[in-house]
């Protein structure tokens, strides 16, 4: 399925051994987390509409933002410094459907999910927009022109 694929392309992204090791990896659930949001279960937010599936990350971003995490998602995406993030503050600001179907699909806890996700997710979300800028096109697209 398109989370498998997301989960290989952003494992490779990261430089994770994680291709061959199964979903479990920061690939994998970083993977189960876009396809959930994507549309997964029809979730929590107007990322269904058209066009809107194909990048969700911008989805998440703003998903992030409106929960607190303001100065977090612009470091990430920003040229400067990465911030921290919690597993906590992760499991607050994401629909906790999505939490939970991404803890299944990883075969995890949602808290062990969690932070998974916000181990992983600022270096990803920071390698997939190197000039500072959310970049256009389709999140696969985005990952292989960045996997170069």
């Amino acid at each position: 399925m398109a989370g498998n694929d997301l989960g290989s392309l952003l494992g490779s992204l990261l430089g994770g051994s994680g291709g061959q090791s199964g979903g479990s990896g920061a690939g994998g659930i970083l993977g189960s987390l876009i396809g959930a949001l994507a549309g997964g279960q029809g979730g929590g937010g107007g990322a269904s509409g058209a066009g809107g599936a194909s990048n969700p990350l911008g989805g998440l971003l703003d998903m992030l933002t409106r929960s607190g995490l303001t100065d977090q998602t612009r470091s990430w995406v920003g040229t400067g410094d990465n911030q921290p993030v919690s597993g906590a503050q992760i499991a607050e600001a994401l629909p906790d459907e999505t939490l939970q179907k991404v803890a299944q699909d990883a075969g995890v806890s949602p808290q062990e999910a969690a932070d998974q996700i916000a181990q992983s997710l600022p270096q990803a979300v920071d390698k997939l927009t190197p000039t500072g800028s959310m970049p256009q096109g389709s999140l696969e697209d985005i990952i292989r022109e960045q996997n170069l």
